[in-house]
């Protein structure tokens, strides 16, 4: 009996390593078939409008065999936007590392008893990080020093050079907080926040507070309490020599609750020092003297050094919110520490070029960086470099856990925290985002449902219209990798997401839940955010879910998704603006959402504006429609009169003929000769950029012109049955008519 036993195992080895290889071959055959279906899925999207008509360049490989999954004009140079993060922040954790920790120098002069000091200098080194709380934390450290009585701070800056910005921010001329500029001593992102809010009366004051508040600030305004729907304002930041100066504008709801913005600051030492000076007073140590900037002499003695976090927890804050502020604070302390004080920005890009050139094979000239942020029209790479850096980050150990733990994660957090809703990239995937006007990218890392890892990198540049389809576009391309091996796979993923974009449902319906999410808006509650933002990904009806983004928008006003929500979701064309202006003639209310677009367009938000200004070439021949976007472009010309030019510059000629003519009405019902809109007009007209002032010209010829002949008498109307007039016969007019 033993020989037929041992020839039977024999016989089940055999075919064990005979039969061995066949799986092998049938799971290459399913990756194949899976390789093609993406392959198919991928250029699905791309053969859809708007990328069909844009600058595209994709690149994606599996991590798992090195092989390239796709590739779309993968070595054009586009501009990456935000996605230049991703080079800035390699760079800055591959030269500063993890551990590294900013450090802010408290020192007095060698005379000083430390309880009472002729003289507090204050050393900064590029912190990125210090916020109002931690300042004060500050405050009480120095406080528990012994320190009690201050004549002089003075605030040295010199670990960084005095400029303050990179190449980019020389090309947009706003005061917004992304466009804060860089200081060896920086508080709040260089940003101040400032709140308002209603007075106690209909028509009175309205009430400006700053956070924080300090004499480094002076408040200028004009600010008025009006009714519930009064909530149109416009906040500027100028500089002013050693001060800031906050201008504001407009009317705040009574009964609306507060409501804030931030704007940047351009003298970033003496900020921190003035605020130091505040909280150290609040901390119960007298500062008799002054503030004033200046170097901190070689004997002074350090009695205090703040330490910031360590370096992985602020490269989350730089890529999960995209912050332009700490990329270019990084871009140069890479330069202060590897190159020696001062810091520049082009000792930082140095660095950056020489870790891409050594450590990750792309070599210089190959590509293009001017900033650390990628803020306007200043970058260009590739998508194959893209993937190529993120590969090498990827592959070395001690870098790879706190870089990729820095990018946003898809329905999660950061930036892509809304996005990708109800896919199975949600949780998979990893990657920083980039928003320009015209720009869109993401790029990252994501781990398919049948458990393969990919590398991608997708850019689009020079898109036609608004940028709501192209997100949907990258993030259809997104959801494809990650459906890879799912029971649903890439090609069905894509055509649900394509499917979402149709109108669906009768317009009685549509009213009946425009309705309802209407009651919810007006409440402007942050705790019905999670519902709305569920409403908003299950709802597919565009008319409907451009009403939900409203909501989301109105309940938080100062979160960035929600702004961006809001723009991506409301369109001028017939299946939102259209379809909206049906609803509200059936339920009798003002347009859903044009309130809050022309409430952001008043406070400046470019892309507001120009969504603004399609919407009143939309509004044509529709009575009501043009009559409220009068009253709002009105409302824009007063509080944003220079971003208002800028926008009716850049649209189409039907969009800005119909606008002009509305805003020319506006005018006219304003009826102040020295109303803000002509100032800024004038001030246009004299720019240095003569396109620019050619434009302005015209624009002020236009509306002249049509202002007087909307003020021109009009020739009477005769009632009917009434004897008209030979021709030739002299015409009556308001003055001649009896009683006229």
């Amino acid at each position: 009996m033993q020989v037929p036993r041992a020839r039977t195992f024999m016989a089940v080895m055999v075919a064990f390593f005979v039969v061995q290889p066949r799986p092998a071959g049938a799971a290459d055959d399913k990756k194949r078939a899976e390789r093609e279906a993406l392959k198919a899925s991928l250029m699905q999207v791309l053969q859809r409008e708007p990328l069909n008509a844009s600058r595209v360049a994709v690149h994606m490989l599996s991590l798992d065999d090195g092989s390239v999954v796709f590739s779309h004009n993968a070595d054009e140079l586009l501009n990456p936007a935000s996605n230049v993060k991703l080079v800035t922040s390699a760079a800055a954790l591959a030269t500063l590392g993890s551990e590294h920790r900013f450090e802010t120098d408290f020192l007095l002069e060698p005379e000083s008893d430390g309880i009472k000091a002729k003289t507090l200098y204050v050393r900064g080194k590029g912190d990125p990080s210090i916020t109002t709380e931690r300042l004060f934390g500050m405050t009480g450290d120095l406080f528990h020093t012994g320190l009690r009585e201050v004549q002089d701070i003075v605030v040295d800056d010199s670990w960084f050079d005095a400029e303050r910005t990179p190449s980019g921010y020389d090309q947009e001329d706003t005061d917004r907080a992304y466009m804060a500029p860089t200081g060896a001593l920086s508080l709040n992102w260089n940003a101040v926040g400032v709140y308002l809010r209603a007075g106690d009366s209909l028509g009175s004051k309205g009430v400006v507070e700053l956070e924080p508040a300090s004499d480094y600030f002076v408040v200028e305004s004009t600010l008025t309490t009006g009714d519930k729907r009064a909530r149109r304002f416009s906040v500027a930041s100028d500089a002013a020599g050693a001060q800031q100066k906050i201008l504001v504008r407009g009317q705040v709801p009574q009964g609306g609750g507060a409501m804030s913005v931030w704007k940047k600051i351009d003298n970033p030492p003496m900020y921190f020092g003035q605020t130091l000076k505040q909280l150290l007073v609040a901390r119960g140590i007298k500062v008799k003297g002054k503030v004033k900037p200046g170097v901190t002499p070689p004997r002074s003695r350090l009695v205090y050094t703040a330490t910031s976090d360590t370096f992985d927890l602020i490269l989350k804050k730089l890529n999960k919110v995209s912050s332009n502020f700490i990329a270019e604070m990084l871009l140069k302390s890479m330069g202060a520490e590897s190159r020696g004080a001062p810091g520049s920005f082009a000792k930082g890009l140095d660095v950056v070029e020489e870790f891409l050139a050594r450590d990750v094979g792309i070599p210089r000239g190959t590509y293009v960086m001017k900033n650390g942020s990628g803020l306007n029209d200043t970058n260009r790479f590739s998508a194959t470099q893209f993937d190529k850096l993120l590969r090498y980050m990827y592959e070395r150990f001690p870098l790879a856990p706190e870089y990729l733990s820095s990018l946003g994660i898809a329905g999660k957090d950061g930036t892509l925290k809304y996005r990708f809703d109800g896919t199975d990239a949600v949780g998979r995937l990893r990657a920083k985002t980039g928003t320009l006007e015209n720009v869109s990218a993401l790029s990252g890392y994501v781990q398919a449902a049948g458990g393969e890892k990919f590398i991608f990198s997708m850019m689009v540049n020079d898109y036609p219209g608004r940028s709501g389809p192209v997100v949907r576009g990258l993030d259809a391309l997104g959801t494809a990798v990650a459906s890879v091996g799912s029971t649903q796979g890439p090609g069905r993923a894509v055509a649900a997401l394509a499917s979402e974009e149709k109108p669906s449902s009768p317009m009685a319906e549509v009213s009946s839940r425009v309705k309802t999410y209407l009651a919810l808006t007006s409440q402007r509650d942050p705790r019905n955010i999670g519902f709305l933002r569920t409403a908003w990904r299950s709802e597919k009806d565009p008319a409907v879910r451009a009403v939900v983004a409203e909501g989301l928008y109105q309940s938080n006003p100062q979160d960035y998704l929600g702004v961006r929500t809001l723009l991506d979701s409301y369109s001028a064309g017939s299946e939102v603006y259209g379809r909206l202006r049906g609803v509200a003639r059936e339920l009798s209310v003002e347009v859903p959402g044009l309130g809050s677009l022309v409430e952001l367009a008043a406070n400046g938000n470019a892309e507001a504006l120009s969504r603004v200004v399609e919407l009143a070439g939309a509004s044509t021949g529709d009575v009501p429609a043009e009559g409220e976007m009068t009253e709002g472009l009105g409302a824009v010309a007063r509080t944003a009169p220079e971003e208002l030019v800028q926008a009716l510059r850049g649209a189409s000629d039907r969009d800005r003929d119909a606008a002009v003519l509305l805003l020319s009405r506006g005018l006219v019902q304003a009826a102040e000769a020295e109303h803000p809109f002509w100032k800024s007009l004038r001030k246009s007209m004299g720019a240095a950029d003569p396109k620019l002032a050619d434009f302005a010209r015209g624009l002020e010829g236009t509306l002249s012109r049509q202002i007087a002949e909307a003020k021109a008498p009009k020739p009477a109307v005769p009632p009917p049955g009434a004897a008209v007039a030979a021709p030739g016969a002299p015409k009556a007019t308001a003055e001649s008519r009896p009683g006229g």
